[in-house]
């Protein structure tokens, strides 16, 4: 391996040189729109490989989308196989989203902090059907007070690392308090289910290192060099797992733009990125300023518009690239008179440059503003393809199989096994399972752990009873396959002509 035998100086420009070579201590890279951010953390990962300041192993890089950590991935093995560096299994790189990160630090150590390594990740459907049955239990009206606000303020609160008890100290609204008690419960379900939601992956990774200074110590150990991109759109559980983990040797580069912070909503905060140098006063500031993506128009109008921004760093973006078509910007009194003028603007490019409808895009925010063009294509004849729509793993029936799977890895999982436990049509009906539940959460059990002693305590008729051990019966089949060693595939199948799901 010779990183010598690659110039990668003469592929940047001087800065994201710079923020490439810049390898110890604490490193913040102001990257603007377009300014080859990616290329530049890429080229970084390569070098602090080839120069043996570490091995991949050692690196952990973060981003926000597991899009963006695979293309990243696959850019920096590109740049290694270049410098002759090929990696074995112990030294892959950990190159993921903060959640797949803790995921894989969560299944090694989980036990620790009471929950078992089988544990299930639930989606904000799984989340809402427990925060349902929480508010149940408190016998909470669910018209005056919809599950979907207790769901966001717990998951607010979760991104703020605030516990229950938080919430109920806090208490500066009636609301507070109740929102307090569903979390509760919540938690409590969530704990007898061996569950956890997409911001427990997190909060839980956090009360690991807190909890477990052993663990803590072994992670800062490995990862000697930690980088974090997006910087300005982590919250604040992120930003205390990333300064967990860079106590021991501080070299953390965070790579992001102030100006493009817009996820507050869901918990972002932008005090992470402009405090960076108070948390890091001996930290180097590189500005990568020169936009490679757009033309001058769209470069300086931003750049108008952003200077307005109370909160930023004083950066300036710039371009060599041409001036382009200038921006134009149409005020509309309505949504339908936005629509009409949309579909003049398609039909006068498509006759004066002679375009075929196919070669037209359209972007709109949310798909609720679909409706008024699409009423506008059709009465012009305008041919028209939505992109989007229902999620794969939002289907009905690919929920219901991965449901199956679940329980299979996990059968404590109570909301996958309601799902279930009558699909397909089986006989177990709604007063059977309510009597399941109740007895199951008298005797502190999960579901399927309660279901042989109720059976027991005859709590059913003979009929129901019938039933429910024949889909026991099901269940304990499968899960003998998955510990006979089967794999996914094969007890893919096996769930579909068991349960005769097809």
């Amino acid at each position: 391996m010779n990183i010598d035998s690659v110039n990668f100086e003469n592929e940047l420009n001087p800065q994201q040189w710079r923020a490439v070579e810049t390898t110890e201590g604490p490193v913040l890279i102001l990257a603007g729109a377009g300014s080859g951010k990616t290329r530049a953390l890429t080229y970084r990962i390569a070098y602090i490989v080839g120069s043996k300041r570490a091995t991949p192993g050692e690196i952990l890089a973060v981003t926000f989308t597991n899009k963006s950590a695979k293309e990243m991935l696959e850019r920096v093995n590109g740049l290694l196989n270049r410098i002759g560096w090929h990696s074995s299994g112990s030294e892959r790189l950990w190159i993921s989203t903060f959640h797949s990160s803790c995921v894989r630090i969560l299944r090694q150590h989980i036990d620790l902090i009471g929950y078992e390594k089988s544990f299930v990740i639930y989606d904000d459907s799984d989340q809402l059907a427990v925060i349902k049955k929480a508010c149940e239990e408190l016998n909470i009206n669910d018209k005056i007070y919809p599950p979907k606000s207790f769901q966001y303020q717990i998951n607010q609160a979760k991104n703020q690392f605030q516990s229950p008890q938080d919430l109920k100290k806090r208490r500066r609204t009636f609301m507070d308090e109740k929102v307090g008690d569903v979390f509760q419960i919540y938690e409590n379900l969530m704990k007898r289910s061996n569950a956890l939601d997409f911001n427990d992956l997190l909060v839980k990774t956090v009360d690991l290192f807190r909890t477990h200074p052993e663990v803590l110590e072994l992670y800062q150990q490995r990862f000697r060099y930690i980088m974090v991109d997006e910087y300005q759109d982590t919250n604040h559980v992120q930003y205390m797992l990333v300064q967990l983990l860079a106590q021991k040797f501080k070299n953390l580069c965070v790579v992001g733009d102030e100006d493009q912070s817009i996820y507050s909503w869901r918990g972002a905060d932008i005090s992470n990125i402009l405090n960076f140098e108070k948390d890091f006063p001996e930290a180097t500031v590189i500005k990568l300023e020169q936009n490679y993506r757009s033309t001058k128009n769209i470069v300086e109008a931003a750049s108008h518009v952003i200077k307005n921004n109370s909160e930023r760093k004083n950066k300036v973006l710039w371009t060599d690239n041409d001036a382009g078509s200038p921006i134009v910007i149409k005020e509309v009194m309505t949504e339908q008179d936005e629509a009409r003028d949309v579909v003049r603007e398609i039909q006068a490019l498509a006759r004066d440059e002679q375009l075929s409808f196919n070669e037209f895009a359209l972007f709109y925010r949310t798909n609720a503003q679909s409706r008024v063009l699409e009423d506008q294509f059709r009465s012009h004849q305008i041919p028209y393809k939505i992109v989007g729509g229902m999620k794969f793993y939002d289907r009905a029936e690919i929920k219901d199989i991965l449901a199956y799977l679940k329980i299979l890895a996990n059968p404590k999982d109570n909301v996958n096994l309601l799902r279930i436990v009558n699909v397909p049509t089986r006989g177990i009906g709604k007063t059977t399972v309510d009597k399941l539940e109740t007895f199951a959460d008298s005797k502190g059990l999960s579901l399927f752990d309660g279901m042989i002693p109720a059976l027991e305590e005859k709590i059913l008729d003979s009929g129901a009873t019938k039933k429910v051990l024949e889909f026991i019966e099901l269940l304990t089949n499968l899960m003998e396959k998955r510990k006979d060693g089967e794999g996914v595939r094969d007890l893919y199948h096996a769930i579909l002509d068991g349960t005769q799901y097809v």
